[in-house]
């Protein structure tokens, strides 16, 4: 199934953390916090002005993002756990490191 977000709306994959710490210990499922992490799967066109021009979004398909907590509507789409939220609720772009893109 194909899903287009509408106006300024992004739909967003949580990306899991790890489950480990940097001490080696395992966290349970049920100490987890939900991530504030996700990948942009998809966006909308943008939202008119005043002057009835559309105005693009910031973020991409492909961006990695960080959101607020309670940020976004959650919805299954094909088995998979989404989220449908505005652009106004994602707080920044996370970008590759200068190391990372060497490499």
């Amino acid at each position: 199934m194909s899903f287009r977000p509408l106006h300024d709306r992004v739909l967003v994959r949580r990306i899991e953390a790890d489950a480990k710490t940097k001490g080696g210990i395992i966290i349970p499922d049920t100490a987890k916090e939900k991530p504030m992490e996700g990948e942009v799967v998809s966006v909308g066109p943008g939202v008119r002005d005043e002057s009835g021009k559309i105005q693009a979004l910031d973020v991409k398909s492909g961006d990695r993002i960080l959101f607020g907590k309670w940020s976004g509507t959650e919805i299954k789409l094909d088995g998979e756990d989404l989220l449908i939220m505005k652009e106004s609720d994602v707080l920044g772009i996370i970008e590759p490191s200068a190391a990372a893109k060497a490499a």
